[in-house]
Protein backbone atom coordinates (compact mmCIF):
# COMPACT_ATOMS: atom_id res chain seq x y z
CA UNK A 1 0.00 0.00 0.00
CA UNK A 2 1.26 3.55 -0.91
CA UNK A 3 0.87 6.62 0.55
CA UNK A 4 2.45 10.09 0.93
CA UNK A 5 2.80 10.06 4.69
CA UNK A 6 2.57 7.93 7.76
CA UNK A 7 1.81 8.02 10.79
CA UNK A 8 2.96 5.93 13.39
CA UNK A 9 0.71 6.43 16.44
CA UNK A 10 -2.74 7.45 16.21
CA UNK A 11 -2.83 8.41 20.14
CA UNK A 12 -3.23 11.95 20.57
CA UNK A 13 -0.48 13.52 19.71
CA UNK A 14 -0.62 11.16 15.78
CA UNK A 15 -4.54 11.84 15.15
CA UNK A 16 -4.00 15.53 16.10
CA UNK A 17 -1.60 15.91 13.40
CA UNK A 18 -3.37 13.91 10.60
CA UNK A 19 -6.39 16.19 11.84
CA UNK A 20 -4.40 19.32 10.62
CA UNK A 21 -3.41 17.94 7.67
CA UNK A 22 -7.26 16.93 6.90
CA UNK A 23 -7.74 18.08 2.88
CA UNK A 24 -3.93 18.69 2.28
CA UNK A 25 -4.56 16.18 -0.76
CA UNK A 26 -2.18 14.14 0.58
CA UNK A 27 -2.23 10.31 1.23
CA UNK A 28 -2.26 10.25 5.06
CA UNK A 29 -2.38 6.45 6.65
CA UNK A 30 -2.49 6.74 10.95
CA UNK A 31 -1.46 3.35 11.86
CA UNK A 32 -2.34 1.75 15.51
CA UNK A 33 -1.38 -1.22 16.95
CA UNK A 34 -4.79 -1.12 19.16
CA UNK A 35 -8.44 -1.44 17.97
CA UNK A 36 -9.03 2.55 17.33
CA UNK A 37 -12.69 1.97 18.55
CA UNK A 38 -14.12 4.67 20.31
CA UNK A 39 -16.23 3.57 23.30
CA UNK A 40 -19.73 5.01 23.86
CA UNK A 41 -18.58 7.48 26.63
CA UNK A 42 -20.76 7.07 30.32
CA UNK A 43 -20.44 10.29 32.78
CA UNK A 44 -20.87 7.94 35.53
CA UNK A 45 -18.05 5.55 34.92
CA UNK A 46 -15.15 5.48 36.99
CA UNK A 47 -12.23 8.23 35.86
CA UNK A 48 -9.54 6.83 33.49
CA UNK A 49 -6.25 6.83 35.57
CA UNK A 50 -4.27 8.97 32.82
CA UNK A 51 -5.42 12.62 32.96
CA UNK A 52 -3.62 15.48 31.01
CA UNK A 53 -3.38 19.24 31.64
CA UNK A 54 -4.39 20.62 28.61
CA UNK A 55 -3.53 24.62 28.50
CA UNK A 56 -5.22 27.34 26.27
CA UNK A 57 -2.90 26.62 23.38
CA UNK A 58 -3.91 22.69 23.03
CA UNK A 59 -7.50 23.82 24.04
CA UNK A 60 -7.13 26.64 20.70
CA UNK A 61 -5.75 23.92 18.89
CA UNK A 62 -8.25 21.12 19.71
CA UNK A 63 -11.27 23.68 19.05
CA UNK A 64 -10.21 24.85 15.26
CA UNK A 65 -9.89 20.79 14.51
CA UNK A 66 -13.16 20.35 16.06
CA UNK A 67 -12.51 18.03 18.88
CA UNK A 68 -12.89 20.12 21.62
CA UNK A 69 -16.63 20.24 21.58
CA UNK A 70 -16.44 16.60 22.07
CA UNK A 71 -14.23 16.92 25.18
CA UNK A 72 -16.85 19.33 26.71
CA UNK A 73 -19.90 17.16 25.93
CA UNK A 74 -17.69 14.36 27.92
CA UNK A 75 -15.97 15.34 30.75
CA UNK A 76 -13.76 17.61 31.21
CA UNK A 77 -12.63 20.43 34.60
CA UNK A 78 -11.63 23.42 33.95
CA UNK A 79 -9.31 25.40 36.55
CA UNK A 80 -8.84 28.58 37.63
CA UNK A 81 -6.09 28.98 39.95
CA UNK A 82 -2.71 26.96 41.33
CA UNK A 83 -1.73 26.72 44.26
CA UNK A 84 1.93 25.69 45.21
CA UNK A 85 3.88 25.10 48.47
CA UNK A 86 7.32 23.78 50.09
CA UNK A 87 6.36 20.68 52.56
CA UNK A 88 10.07 21.39 54.17
CA UNK A 89 8.91 25.16 54.56
CA UNK A 90 7.13 27.93 54.66
CA UNK A 91 7.48 29.29 51.06
CA UNK A 92 4.16 29.28 48.46
CA UNK A 93 3.07 30.47 45.82
CA UNK A 94 -0.81 31.24 44.47
CA UNK A 95 -1.67 31.85 40.67
CA UNK A 96 -4.45 32.41 39.17
CA UNK A 97 -6.06 33.16 35.52
CA UNK A 98 -8.08 36.60 36.48
CA UNK A 99 -4.25 38.03 36.76
CA UNK A 100 -3.54 37.88 33.47
CA UNK A 101 -7.11 38.30 32.19
CA UNK A 102 -7.99 34.76 30.97
CA UNK A 103 -11.24 32.57 31.85
CA UNK A 104 -9.61 29.54 32.68
CA UNK A 105 -5.23 28.34 33.13
CA UNK A 106 -6.23 24.83 31.54
CA UNK A 107 -8.40 21.76 32.02
CA UNK A 108 -7.75 18.69 33.19
CA UNK A 109 -8.89 15.66 30.78
CA UNK A 110 -8.78 12.35 30.81
CA UNK A 111 -6.73 11.01 27.92
CA UNK A 112 -9.28 8.48 26.51
CA UNK A 113 -11.94 11.44 26.49
CA UNK A 114 -9.65 13.22 24.24
CA UNK A 115 -8.65 10.41 22.54
CA UNK A 116 -11.57 9.77 21.47
CA UNK A 117 -12.91 13.15 20.68
CA UNK A 118 -10.12 12.74 17.91
CA UNK A 119 -11.09 9.64 16.64
CA UNK A 120 -14.56 10.93 16.42
CA UNK A 121 -13.29 13.94 14.05
CA UNK A 122 -11.08 11.44 12.42
CA UNK A 123 -14.11 9.63 11.05
CA UNK A 124 -15.55 11.59 8.17
CA UNK A 125 -12.04 12.39 7.53
CA UNK A 126 -10.85 11.16 4.42
CA UNK A 127 -7.77 9.97 6.40
CA UNK A 128 -7.13 5.88 6.42
CA UNK A 129 -7.18 4.83 9.62
CA UNK A 130 -5.16 1.29 10.39
CA UNK A 131 -5.88 -0.80 13.45
CA UNK A 132 -4.03 -3.36 15.05
CA UNK A 133 -1.25 -2.43 12.56
CA UNK A 134 1.94 -3.52 14.83
CA UNK A 135 5.05 -2.66 13.12
CA UNK A 136 7.56 -5.26 12.75
CA UNK A 137 9.93 -3.54 10.42
CA UNK A 138 11.41 -0.62 8.88
CA UNK A 139 13.83 0.22 6.20
CA UNK A 140 14.42 2.79 3.29
CA UNK A 141 13.28 1.68 0.11
CA UNK A 142 14.67 4.00 -2.65
CA UNK A 143 13.31 7.92 -2.22
CA UNK A 144 11.20 6.81 0.81
CA UNK A 145 10.57 4.30 3.48
CA UNK A 146 8.85 0.35 3.34
CA UNK A 147 7.13 -0.68 6.54
CA UNK A 148 6.55 -3.88 7.33
CA UNK A 149 3.56 -5.00 9.94
CA UNK A 150 3.41 -7.98 11.92
CA UNK A 151 0.35 -9.18 9.72
CA UNK A 152 2.80 -9.09 6.95
CA UNK A 153 1.57 -6.53 5.28
CA UNK A 154 3.83 -3.68 3.48
CA UNK A 155 3.59 0.01 3.21
CA UNK A 156 5.46 2.70 1.68
CA UNK A 157 5.62 6.04 1.65
CA UNK A 158 7.94 8.98 1.46
CA UNK A 159 7.77 10.86 4.57
CA UNK A 160 6.82 8.84 8.02
CA UNK A 161 6.11 10.40 11.52
CA UNK A 162 6.70 9.09 14.71
CA UNK A 163 4.02 9.95 17.15
CA UNK A 164 4.33 6.12 18.90
CA UNK A 165 5.11 7.27 22.06
CA UNK A 166 7.89 6.93 24.56
CA UNK A 167 8.95 3.81 23.65
CA UNK A 168 8.89 4.32 19.76
CA UNK A 169 9.30 1.98 17.57
CA UNK A 170 10.15 3.57 14.78
CA UNK A 171 12.55 5.51 16.50
CA UNK A 172 13.93 2.51 17.74
CA UNK A 173 14.24 0.90 14.36
CA UNK A 174 15.15 4.02 12.30
CA UNK A 175 18.20 4.02 14.98
CA UNK A 176 17.57 7.41 15.96
CA UNK A 177 19.86 8.34 18.53
CA UNK A 178 18.27 9.72 22.02
CA UNK A 179 19.99 11.15 25.63
CA UNK A 180 17.86 10.00 28.35
CA UNK A 181 18.33 9.28 32.72
CA UNK A 182 15.84 8.23 34.83
CA UNK A 183 14.68 9.74 37.77
CA UNK A 184 15.04 7.42 40.05
CA UNK A 185 11.67 8.16 40.75
CA UNK A 186 8.00 6.44 40.29
CA UNK A 187 4.71 8.56 39.65
CA UNK A 188 1.78 7.37 41.18
CA UNK A 189 -1.56 8.22 39.26
CA UNK A 190 -5.02 7.60 40.44
CA UNK A 191 -8.76 9.34 41.10
CA UNK A 192 -9.61 10.13 44.79
CA UNK A 193 -12.62 11.92 45.94
CA UNK A 194 -11.48 14.51 49.25
CA UNK A 195 -14.10 15.45 51.90
CA UNK A 196 -13.45 19.23 50.82
CA UNK A 197 -14.14 20.33 47.08
CA UNK A 198 -11.40 21.49 44.94
CA UNK A 199 -12.45 25.22 44.22
CA UNK A 200 -11.32 24.76 40.30
CA UNK A 201 -7.46 24.96 41.77
CA UNK A 202 -4.58 22.95 40.69
CA UNK A 203 -2.75 22.04 43.95
CA UNK A 204 0.79 21.03 44.49
CA UNK A 205 2.84 19.99 47.34
CA UNK A 206 6.74 19.58 47.26
CA UNK A 207 7.29 16.89 49.88
CA UNK A 208 10.61 15.38 50.70
CA UNK A 209 10.32 12.72 48.44
CA UNK A 210 8.63 14.29 45.64
CA UNK A 211 6.02 16.49 44.35
CA UNK A 212 2.25 15.52 44.75
CA UNK A 213 -0.29 16.84 42.55
CA UNK A 214 -4.01 16.78 43.12
CA UNK A 215 -5.34 18.09 39.75
CA UNK A 216 -9.63 18.94 40.01
CA UNK A 217 -12.37 16.68 38.14
CA UNK A 218 -15.85 17.03 37.92
CA UNK A 219 -18.86 14.36 37.32
CA UNK A 220 -22.10 14.85 37.45
CA UNK A 221 -21.70 18.02 39.17
CA UNK A 222 -19.87 16.62 42.09
CA UNK A 223 -16.38 18.91 42.46
CA UNK A 224 -14.92 16.90 45.18
CA UNK A 225 -12.82 14.76 42.65
CA UNK A 226 -9.37 14.87 42.02
CA UNK A 227 -6.41 13.33 39.91
CA UNK A 228 -3.78 12.84 42.04
CA UNK A 229 0.23 11.92 40.97
CA UNK A 230 2.17 11.27 43.42
CA UNK A 231 5.94 11.60 42.69
CA UNK A 232 8.46 9.38 45.30
CA UNK A 233 11.38 6.76 45.29
CA UNK A 234 11.00 3.09 43.88
CA UNK A 235 10.94 1.86 47.52
CA UNK A 236 8.41 4.29 49.09
CA UNK A 237 6.22 3.52 45.67
CA UNK A 238 5.98 -0.30 46.58
CA UNK A 239 5.16 0.38 50.04
CA UNK A 240 2.62 2.68 48.74
CA UNK A 241 1.08 0.65 46.08
CA UNK A 242 0.56 -2.27 48.90
CA UNK A 243 -1.07 -0.54 50.96
CA UNK A 244 -4.93 -1.33 51.10
CA UNK A 245 -7.49 1.71 49.95
CA UNK A 246 -7.73 2.81 53.60
CA UNK A 247 -4.41 2.96 54.23
CA UNK A 248 -3.26 4.42 51.21
CA UNK A 249 -6.07 7.46 51.59
CA UNK A 250 -4.61 8.08 55.16
CA UNK A 251 -0.95 8.14 54.38
CA UNK A 252 -1.98 10.43 51.02
CA UNK A 253 -4.35 12.75 53.01
CA UNK A 254 -1.02 13.35 55.49
CA UNK A 255 1.09 13.87 52.86
CA UNK A 256 -1.39 16.45 51.01
CA UNK A 257 -1.70 18.03 54.36
CA UNK A 258 -5.31 17.33 54.55
CA UNK A 259 -5.87 20.56 52.29
CA UNK A 260 -8.90 19.39 51.15
CA UNK A 261 -9.91 17.24 54.27
CA UNK A 262 -9.40 13.84 54.40
CA UNK A 263 -9.41 11.54 51.36
CA UNK A 264 -12.47 9.52 51.21
CA UNK A 265 -12.20 7.35 47.91
CA UNK A 266 -9.27 6.19 45.79
CA UNK A 267 -10.05 4.54 42.67
CA UNK A 268 -7.51 1.85 41.34
CA UNK A 269 -3.98 3.18 41.19
CA UNK A 270 -0.99 2.66 38.68
CA UNK A 271 2.61 3.20 38.98
CA UNK A 272 4.99 4.74 36.16
CA UNK A 273 8.74 4.90 36.01
CA UNK A 274 9.61 8.36 35.41
CA UNK A 275 12.71 8.77 32.74
CA UNK A 276 13.37 11.48 31.06
CA UNK A 277 14.15 11.02 27.05
CA UNK A 278 15.25 13.34 24.24
CA UNK A 279 15.95 12.72 20.96
CA UNK A 280 19.12 14.24 19.39
CA UNK A 281 17.45 14.91 16.27
CA UNK A 282 13.97 15.13 15.51
CA UNK A 283 14.13 14.78 11.87
CA UNK A 284 16.13 13.61 9.01
CA UNK A 285 15.27 13.17 5.46
CA UNK A 286 12.22 11.40 5.12
CA UNK A 287 11.25 10.81 9.37
CA UNK A 288 10.02 13.35 11.34
CA UNK A 289 9.76 12.63 15.15
CA UNK A 290 6.88 14.12 17.10
CA UNK A 291 5.67 14.04 21.10
CA UNK A 292 6.75 11.46 23.63
CA UNK A 293 8.80 9.98 20.71
CA UNK A 294 11.04 13.23 20.89
CA UNK A 295 10.88 14.11 24.07
CA UNK A 296 9.39 12.63 27.28
CA UNK A 297 9.39 15.17 30.61
CA UNK A 298 8.93 15.17 34.47
CA UNK A 299 5.35 15.34 34.65
CA UNK A 300 5.90 18.04 37.02
CA UNK A 301 3.73 20.88 35.24
CA UNK A 302 1.94 18.40 33.09
CA UNK A 303 3.33 19.91 30.26
CA UNK A 304 4.14 17.25 28.45
CA UNK A 305 1.20 16.69 26.27
CA UNK A 306 1.32 20.15 24.88
CA UNK A 307 4.45 20.38 24.11
CA UNK A 308 3.30 16.99 21.82
CA UNK A 309 0.07 19.32 20.53
CA UNK A 310 2.02 21.76 19.56
CA UNK A 311 4.80 19.73 17.59
CA UNK A 312 2.09 18.27 15.86
CA UNK A 313 0.81 21.72 14.73
CA UNK A 314 3.64 23.22 13.87
CA UNK A 315 4.78 19.99 11.70
CA UNK A 316 1.46 20.36 9.66
CA UNK A 317 1.60 23.91 9.49
CA UNK A 318 5.29 23.91 7.90
CA UNK A 319 4.47 21.02 5.25
CA UNK A 320 1.33 22.66 3.91
CA UNK A 321 3.85 25.58 3.44
CA UNK A 322 6.32 23.31 1.76
CA UNK A 323 3.55 22.05 -0.76
CA UNK A 324 1.90 25.39 -1.06
CA UNK A 325 5.34 26.28 -2.20
CA UNK A 326 5.64 22.97 -4.40
CA UNK A 327 8.73 21.71 -2.20
CA UNK A 328 8.93 17.81 -1.15
CA UNK A 329 7.19 17.31 2.54
CA UNK A 330 10.06 14.77 2.85
CA UNK A 331 12.87 17.09 1.92
CA UNK A 332 15.60 17.19 4.75
CA UNK A 333 15.50 20.94 4.57
CA UNK A 334 11.54 21.40 4.96
CA UNK A 335 11.45 19.21 7.80
CA UNK A 336 14.59 21.00 9.27
CA UNK A 337 12.29 23.91 9.58
CA UNK A 338 9.95 21.91 12.15
CA UNK A 339 13.12 21.16 14.23
CA UNK A 340 14.00 24.64 14.19
CA UNK A 341 10.84 25.59 15.63
CA UNK A 342 10.18 23.46 17.98
CA UNK A 343 13.65 21.58 19.30
CA UNK A 344 14.71 25.13 21.45
CA UNK A 345 11.22 25.53 23.04
CA UNK A 346 10.93 21.77 24.22
CA UNK A 347 14.79 22.25 25.68
CA UNK A 348 13.87 25.20 27.31
CA UNK A 349 10.84 23.67 29.38
CA UNK A 350 12.30 20.46 29.67
CA UNK A 351 15.49 22.11 31.66
CA UNK A 352 13.32 24.38 33.23
CA UNK A 353 11.31 21.37 34.47
CA UNK A 354 14.33 19.46 35.30
CA UNK A 355 15.98 22.42 37.28
CA UNK A 356 12.34 22.96 39.52
CA UNK A 357 12.40 19.03 40.53
CA UNK A 358 16.28 19.15 41.11
CA UNK A 359 16.08 22.55 43.43
CA UNK A 360 12.48 20.88 45.70
CA UNK A 361 14.56 17.87 46.28
CA UNK A 362 17.48 19.40 47.26
CA UNK A 363 18.32 18.61 51.09
CA UNK A 364 21.05 21.66 51.90
CA UNK A 365 19.43 23.96 54.09
CA UNK A 366 20.89 27.21 52.62
CA UNK A 367 18.68 25.37 48.99
CA UNK A 368 15.69 25.46 51.38
CA UNK A 369 16.34 28.75 52.54
CA UNK A 370 16.58 29.53 48.90
CA UNK A 371 13.68 28.05 47.66
CA UNK A 372 11.19 28.91 50.11
CA UNK A 373 12.21 32.37 50.16
CA UNK A 374 12.43 32.68 46.16
CA UNK A 375 8.59 31.49 46.33
CA UNK A 376 7.71 34.26 48.94
CA UNK A 377 9.18 36.34 46.61
CA UNK A 378 7.49 35.65 43.53
CA UNK A 379 3.82 35.42 45.45
CA UNK A 380 4.39 39.05 45.66
CA UNK A 381 5.70 40.06 42.30
CA UNK A 382 2.61 40.50 39.89
CA UNK A 383 4.85 40.90 36.99
CA UNK A 384 6.83 37.64 37.42
CA UNK A 385 3.76 35.72 38.14
CA UNK A 386 1.92 36.67 34.49
CA UNK A 387 4.79 35.78 33.05
CA UNK A 388 4.92 31.93 34.86
CA UNK A 389 1.05 32.20 34.11
CA UNK A 390 1.54 32.94 30.14
CA UNK A 391 3.47 30.53 30.27
CA UNK A 392 1.38 28.26 31.63
CA UNK A 393 -1.02 28.68 29.39
CA UNK A 394 1.19 27.91 26.34
CA UNK A 395 0.58 31.31 25.00
CA UNK A 396 4.64 32.29 24.51
CA UNK A 397 7.00 31.46 21.65
CA UNK A 398 6.83 30.69 17.90
CA UNK A 399 3.48 29.00 18.12
CA UNK A 400 1.76 27.61 15.59
CA UNK A 401 -1.52 29.28 13.84
CA UNK A 402 -3.61 26.54 15.44
CA UNK A 403 -2.60 28.10 18.65
CA UNK A 404 -2.44 31.51 18.25
CA UNK A 405 -5.12 34.47 19.17
CA UNK A 406 -8.33 35.28 17.12
CA UNK A 407 -11.33 37.43 16.93
CA UNK A 408 -13.06 34.39 17.60
CA UNK A 409 -11.81 33.22 21.02
CA UNK A 410 -13.87 35.11 23.25
CA UNK A 411 -16.79 32.59 22.11
CA UNK A 412 -14.97 29.69 22.19
CA UNK A 413 -14.23 30.21 25.70
CA UNK A 414 -17.42 31.09 26.56
CA UNK A 415 -18.14 27.86 25.53
CA UNK A 416 -15.36 25.77 27.23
Amino acid sequence: MQADLIIVGAGMVGSTLALALKGSGLRILLLDGGSLAVTPFDPAAPFEPRVSALSEASRRILQRLGAWDGIVARRAAPYRAMQVWDGSGTGQIHFCAASVHAEVLGHIVENRVVQDALLDCLQDSGIELLAGARLEQLRRSGAGWLLQLADGRELRAPLLVAADGANSAVRRLAGCATREWDYLHHAIVTSVRCAQEHQATAWQRFTDDGPLAFLPLERDGDRHWCSIVWSCTPGEAARLMALDDGAFAAELGRAFEQRLGTVLEVDPRLCIPLRQRHAKRYVEAGLALIGDAAHVIHPLAGQGVNLGFLDAATLAEVLLHARARGESPADRRVLGRFERRRMPHNLAMMAAMESFERLFQADPLPLRWLRNAGLRLMDGHHEAKGLFVRQALGLSGDLPALARADATDADQKRRA
